[in-house]
């Protein structure tokens, strides 16, 4: 089940999985995903690989924000090799989000 609110100005979609967030983009386009590396029924890294086949079909590009508790050295790397464009450990730190989600935002007015 996906939620969907609002948290300041932004309008905000809510997967509990990978295959649930993969259902929700069939059906709707968003700016900005912020990924979480570790879901059930398919991981962040097994999503965003098929978010970017799918983009070389239609031409376009969605963000993807990874959030995860990895980390270790090499775990950015991992996830921008994937084909994230970013990266965010968890514990979040709202401010770093807020700078992270600013940063990629200015692309979308």
């Amino acid at each position: 089940m996906n939620q969907l609110c609002n948290i300041a100005g932004w309008k905000i979609k809510i997967a509990s999985n990978g295959l649930e967030a993969l259902n929700i983009l069939e059906n709707e386009d968003f700016d900005i995903i912020l990924m979480d590396i570790q879901m059930p029924d398919m991981s962040g890294i097994e999503l965003t690989k098929i978010i970017r086949e799918k983009e070389k079909l239609t031409g376009k590009h969605i963000t993807i924000i990874a959030m995860t508790a990895y980390a270790m050295g090499g775990d950015r790397d991992i996830c921008i090799n994937t084909g994230m464009d970013d990266y965010i450990s968890k514990p979040i730190e709202v401010m770093k989000l807020k700078e992270v989600i600013t940063k990629y935002s200015s692309n979308y007015k």
